[in-house]
Parts: C-alpha cells; sequence; structure tokens
C-alpha cells in the first residue's frame, strides 16, 4: 500500500533548501546516497554530490546522464533525482545548458542502485522510474506551495528485480 504525506511550505529553487523538504528526504534516504543534482544544500546523509554547476559544492560537477552511463564505483542504496522541472528552469539554473534527457537518466539509473534500492524524485509526477524498470511505488509527499503554484510531488520507488 503506498504511503501519502501532506506537507504545506514555501517554493525555493532549490528543493532542498526548504526545511521540511530536507527533513522529509534525510528521514527516507537509505544508505549511500547519490544525489544528481545537489543544489547548494548539503544534506545530512552519507552523500556523493554531482552538480553541473561547478560553484557548487560537489564531488562531480558532470551532466547527470554522463555521469551515470560511466559509474563504475560502488551501487547506492539511494538516489535522489530533482532536476529542473522544465527546460527554463534547467537553463536558468545551469547557466544555459540543458540538463540530460529525463527517460535517458531513468534508464541508467538502475545501473547505479543496488537491489533494494530506492530513488526519491521531485518534480511534477508520482510515479517515475515505474513497474517496467523493475520499481514499485512506496510513497508519496505532496508539498503544497499554495496559491496558484503548482504543488511539488515527490515520490520513494524501490528497485525490485
Amino acid at each position: 500500500m503506498v504511503q501519502f504525506e501532506h506537507y504545506r511550505c514555501p517554493l525555493h529553487r532549490y528543493t532542498f533548501s526548504v526545511k521540511p523538504v530536507r527533513k522529509w528526504v534525510e528521514k527516507h534516504c537509505e544508505g549511500r546516497v547519490l544525489n544528481l543534482f545537489a543544489g547548494p544544500t548539503l544534506l545530512g546523509v552519507d552523500e556523493v554530490r554531482n552538480d553541473l554547476d561547478p560553484e557548487m559544492a560537489a564531488h562531480y560537477h558532470l551532466d547527470a546522464l554522463k555521469l551515470l552511463s560511466n559509474w563504475s564505483g560502488e551501487p547506492f542504496n539511494t538516489v535522489l533525482l530533482d532536476p529542473p522541472y522544465a527546460i527554463r528552469k534547467s537553463m536558468e539554473l545551469y547557466k544555459g545548458n540543458i540538463c540530460s534527457p529525463f527517460r535517458q537518466l531513468k534508464d541508467e539509473i538502475p545501473r547505479c542502485l543496488s537491489l533494494g534500492g530506492i530513488v526519491i524524485t521531485f518534480g511534477y509526477h508520482s510515479i517515475v522510474m515505474g513497474a517496467g524498470r523493475k520499481f514499485s511505488l512506496e510513497r508519496i509527499a505532496l508539498f503544497s506551495h499554495g496559491g496558484a503554484i503548482h504543488d511539488t510531488i515527490a515520490s520513494i520507488e524501490r528497485f525490485n528485480l
């Protein structure tokens, strides 16, 4: 059974800088975490950080797809997937660079994730990885920002073979 949670909180261009969001993420991350679009907020988890912007504190400053495609290290227990939600946002946040094609990112993630690991995704959709990639939905959190601002949907999907 999918668990559902609802939170009211402000919207910020850096998702994890919002305290209720950051606390929720830190609570649900498992083991070693790959944060593909890290931004400026350091999480209180065992985090390997990637951000295309070289000014961000990160272990890697690579396009997320390039990082996943070339990953040869230990698999992660959690992958955080919080890309810019639109091409316009991608261009703003990454100084004119468009982020990796989302479908290709999703296809590469299982290769870098341990069996039983989770993907935590933020965006406008509740099912992201999907059954076709051998994931099952466990939890949805809705972060409501009020007024005419779109809600942010967070989902946790578990990788099962």
